[in-house]
C-alpha cells in the first residue's frame, strides 16, 4: 500500500495557497502531499545585457532548499560558495518551461525571476515548482496589467508538472520521497493545458524500461496534470 493510501495511478494532495500580505508582485504556496514549496515572481524594468537589442522581455528561475527541508540538516548553497549541479539543473528546467508557455515579445523591457524555495521536500520539489511558480507568474502578470504597463496577457497556455517513475516493476504517479529513493525509472513530465509536452525528464536508474512502460508514464501523467490544472484554475479565479 502507497502512502497516504494512494492508488497508482493517483497524485497525492495538492493545494494552492497565495498569500495577501507578500511583498512580491505574484506568490503561490503549494503543497503536494509533504513536500511544500513558496514560489515568489519578481518583476524587474531590465533585461539581462544579452538581450539589449532584442524586442523581447525575459523570464528566469532560481531554486533553493532550506537546510531542515529535509529528514537530515543540509549546508546551504551560499555558504558552500556555489549551487549545487542538481539545483542548477532544476532552476534551468523551471524557467525553460515557464518560457515555453510565455510569448516573451510582448512584454519588452520586463524581466520576472521566480524564486522557488522548499520549505519541506518529501519528493517531487521540481515539479511543485513548476506547479507554483506558474500561479506565481500568472498573478504578477495581472498585476501588470492591471497597472498598464503591458496591455495583454503574454501567457499563452497554463503549465503544469508531475512525476511519475517505475517501483518494483509497478508505475507509480508522483512519487514521494521514499518511492522516488526505491525507483528504477525516474520520470518528469511538464504539459501545457492541452496536453501538448513541453519537457520530459526521464532516467534509467536501475534498469531499462520499454516502450509501453513509458507511453502508460506519459497517460497517467496526463491524468494528473489535468487535475492540478482545475485546481489552478479554481486558485486563479478567486
Amino acid at each position: 500500500m502507497r502512502n497516504f493510501n494512494r492508488k497508482h495511478d493517483e497524485i497525492r494532495n495538492v493545494a494552492f495557497a497565495t498569500p495577501r500580505d507578500s511583498f512580491a508582485e505574484g506568490s503561490c504556496l503549494i503543497t503536494l502531499g509533504k513536500t511544500q514549496v513558496i514560489c515568489n515572481a519578481t518583476v524587474e524594468y531590465s533585461t539581462p545585457k544579452w538581450l539589449n537589442s532584442k524586442k523581447s522581455g525575459w523570464i528566469t528561475a532560481e531554486y533553493s532548499m532550506l537546510p531542515r527541508a529535509t529528514e537530515k540538516r543540509n549546508n546551504r548553497e551560499i555558504t558552500l560558495g556555489k549551487k549545487s549541479s542538481r539545483s542548477s539543473e532544476i532552476q534551468r528546467l523551471i524557467g525553460r518551461s515557464i518560457r515555453s508557455v510565455v510569448d516573451l515579445e510582448t512584454m519588452p523591457g520586463i524581466q520576472i525571476f521566480l524564486d522557488c524555495d522548499v520549505l519541506l521536500a518529501d519528493g517531487g520539489t521540481r515539479t511543485a515548482s513548476i506547479n507554483g511558480a506558474f500561479i506565481a507568474l500568472s498573478r504578477a502578470i495581472r498585476r501588470l496589467i492591471k497597472k498598464k504597463v503591458i496591455s495583454s496577457n503574454p501567457i499563452k497556455s497554463h503549465l503544469a508538472a508531475i512525476s511519475c517513475g517505475i517501483v518494483e516493476n509497478t508505475i507509480l504517479l508522483d512519487l514521494d520521497f521514499d518511492e522516488d529513493s526505491k525507483a528504477s525509472v525516474d520520470a518528469n513530465f511538464v504539459f501545457n493545458s492541452n496536453l501538448n509536452l513541453c519537457e520530459i525528464q526521464v532516467s534509467a536508474e536501475k534498469k531499462t524500461f520499454s516502450e509501453s512502460q513509458f507511453i502508460e508514464m506519459l497517460n497517467i501523467s496526463k491524468k494528473g496534470v489535468s487535475h492540478i490544472f482545475k485546481l489552478q484554475n479554481q486558485v486563479l479565479d478567486e
